[in-house]
């Protein structure tokens, strides 16, 4: 739970300190110049990428209450921060394919979240409705072991009133 915690609370920073980071490494790593036409270009995407996910994930319920992230948002997100990390280590030889891995990577965890957040946010029980446009909701299915007491129906109507004229 500590390390599901203190990652909800690095999602923010992560946003800023990562494309600080790009910059760092291109400088440190004495990175050719049309390098930093990449990092003036990728720099805000990931700021904006880290910010989209940041929201999307404290848009869920579940992280809000628990004040900490999924065990797939620490793996996605958490790989897509690491390998951000790496492409600021600009002599790397395989440096194009750690950028191909970052976007794949950077896409699924993006899929991944708005996926999350969906399966939390639609209704649990939806309403149906008779041939004749009578809204119910279905009795809840009881797990073994649970004691129901038998249930009372109520029926309603509604008497649709002339309109005033």
């Amino acid at each position: 739970m500590a390390l599901r915690s203190g990652f909800y609370r690095w999602l923010i920073p992560a946003a800023f300190v990562l494309p600080f980071w790009l910059f760092v490494g291109w400088i440190i790593f004495g990175a050719n110049p049309l390098s930093l036409l990449w990092v003036l270009i990728s720099a805000p995407i990931v700021l904006v990428g880290q910010l989209i996910l940041t929201l999307l994930v404290r848009a869920r319920g579940t992280a809000r209450a628990e004040r900490a992230v999924s065990w797939t948002d620490v793996g996605l997100i958490g790989s897509w921060n690491v390998l951000i990390v790496a492409l600021g280590f600009f002599a790397n030889p395989w440096w194009w394919s750690l950028f191909a891995l970052t976007v794949v990577v950077g896409v699924i965890a993006l899929w991944s979240t708005f996926a999350q957040l969906w399966r939390e946010a639609r209704p649990r029980r939806s309403v149906l409705r008779t041939s004749e446009g009578v809204g119910y909701m279905p009795a809840p299915v009881p797990r073994a072991g649970d004691d129901w007491p038998d249930a009372e129906v109520f029926v309603l109507r509604e008497k649709n009133s002339p309109p005033a004229s």
